[in-house]
């Protein structure tokens, strides 16, 4: 039996594939969207973009570009051939031109001149036809492709997790309650009537319940349902939505996200746990910047995004290519050098030295005993030159789920600590902040539900989860990174409402 045929050789070629074949006296047909079009006496230029790859298409003979307007869909016929012109090494000389779907240029949203962000924020649904979106659209796609061969290279296995769940994993009252709808059930006109007149009118009319007996989420984090296959599939990972009702209208929260979570059993100290997360980010970040193929894809999507930044949502201090600092320079230097790591105590220590150098350097003064506001995390990173790792936060400032430092054997306690600390971590970016949370999991049953009692959670509910240290636990750990963050710290996009496809925010849902 023959092998199907590749999918590339049964679809119409893309323009990706006609420019990596070269110049051909062949005839093929381009199937795209018009971005621009500039006409003279007896030829015409269009810009061309199928989403795959852009190209310019040359139309010889007066009138060939009639009915061609900025956002329509074409099929165009010719040939590849070198360029004659300086900007560009190839162009399409067009045969024939045959409109697919027209596009009134004095009504479409998406005009040639560059628009503001916001503008097209309300224009979601027609965003990705900007060379900006489109290719931050691809790097998020190259993105998610190279975690995955990470996981996979590393013995991972990926887990789909539930959207809805009955738990708040951070046990903040941020979920989304799901409204739970009544379900009819009428009664079988089939089914056997009783004799009885107790039956009564009930017997013969529907009945109702909930569709869950219990109040029910949108789900805040997929940990909790991860740990559970990482006690038989001892490396696991997830890269899922999660939804947060927080009512931050900040450049780095929305309401609907992606996380990608890693929980990872056998682990004893918080060391292999950090080590194990900066390894794979310095991994996929050398591929991003040195691999052929799609890393190089990559690197000119990220050219573009860049050429493209808006003047007036220019903000991310560590993508400004300075005329000494070459562009992308954060990812080489974070893919090339080891991460600074440094405990909760000493970063208060050296925020407080700061505080005190420069008064007023900081909204909000360092306390021993309070979270790292966004200005803190981004102060430690930036001293640092690049990705820093924050351990060993307070206890009382963390989730029930996270063991004690005092629990971790290569744990050892520094003066200045005011309390109880916990084997945990934040990965802090320069510019952004926060990236990456993660700790070792409290995989003892007694200490467990004692934190959970002190967190007052309602033991009942998180039978399920108690279980897993009932029945063969063992030392696990894990990490969750926002992966929208992720992508805006890739590519320099300054607000994350621009790096999704469909961004939610408060009293913002349109579609």
């Amino acid at each position: 039996m023959q092998p199907p045929q590749r999918i590339l050789a049964v679809l119409p070629p893309t323009i990706r594939t006609i420019l990596s074949e070269g110049p051909s006296s062949s005839s093929q047909t381009v199937h795209a969207w018009v971005r621009s079009i500039r006409a003279h006496k007896n030829v015409a230029f269009a810009e061309v973009d199928d989403g795959t790859a852009r190209v310019q298409a040359v139309l010889k003979g007066k009138g060939m570009e009639a009915g061609l307007t900025q956002g329509c869909s074409v099929a165009l016929s010719g040939t590849l051939q070198a360029s004659t012109g300086k900007k560009q090494a190839v162009e399409f000389m067009v045969e024939t031109a045959k409109t697919i779907g027209a596009c009134d240029p004095d009504v479409y949203p998406i005009q040639k001149q560059q628009v503001p962000p916001a503008y097209l924020r309300d224009h979601a649904h027609l965003r990705f036809r900007t060379a900006r979106t489109a290719a931050i659209m691809r790097v998020r796609d190259s993105l998610m492709r190279d975690w995955h061969d990470w996981f996979e290279s590393n013995e991972f296995v990926h887990i789909h997790t539930p959207i809805l769940t009955s738990s708040d994993c951070e046990g903040a009252g941020e979920a989304f309650a799901l409204v739970n709808p009544i379900v009819n059930h009428p009664t079988s006109a089939s089914a056997p009537q009783s004799s009885s007149a107790s039956a009564g009118p009930s017997s013969s009319q529907s009945t109702s319940d909930r569709f869950f007996p219990h109040p029910v989420n949108l789900t805040v984090s997929s940990q909790l349902h991860l740990e559970c296959p990482t006690h038989a599939l001892p490396r696991t990972y997830t890269l899922s939505p999660a939804f947060r009702a927080e009512p931050s209208l900040t450049s780095r929260h929305l309401s609907e996200f992606y996380m990608l979570e890693a929980e990872v059993a056998f682990v004893d100290t918080l060391d292999q746990l950090l080590d194990a997360v900066e390894k794979g980010m310095r991994e996929v970040l050398h591929r991003l910047m040195w691999e052929h193929g799609r890393g190089e894809r990559t690197r000119k999507d990220l050219e573009i995004i860049r050429d493209h930044e808006p003047a007036d949502d220019y903000g991310s201090p560590h993508l400004a290519a300075e005329p000494e600092r070459p562009a992308l320079s954060h990812l080489i230097n974070a893919a090339a050098r080891p991460f600074a790591r440094m405990t909760y105590t000493s970063a208060i220590k050296a925020l407080q030295a700061a505080q005190e150098e420069i008064e007023g350097r900081f909204e909000h003064p360092p306390i021993w005993g309070q979270g790292l506001s966004s200005e803190h995390e981004r102060y430690l990173a930036a001293q640092n030159g690049g990705p820093t790792i924050i351990t060993h936060y307070p206890a009382a400032i963390k989730p029930f789920y996270m063991l004690p430092s005092s629990a971790d054997p290569s744990w050892a306690a520094e003066g200045g600590e005011q309390g109880e600390t916990v084997a945990c971590f934040d990965l802090l970016l320069p510019g952004l902040g926060e990236l990456i949370g993660g700790s070792l999991r409290e995989h003892r049953l007694g200490p467990l539900v004692a934190a959970m009692k002190k967190a007052g959670l309602k033991k009942e509910e998180y039978e399920w989860y108690l279980d897993l240290r009932r029945f063969g636990s063992v030392p696990h750990g894990g990490w969750g990174m926002g992966w929208e963050r992720w992508v805006c710290w890739v590519t320099g996009v300054a607000n994350i409402r621009d790096v999704v496809a469909f961004p939610r925010w408060k009293g913002n849902c349109r579609y």
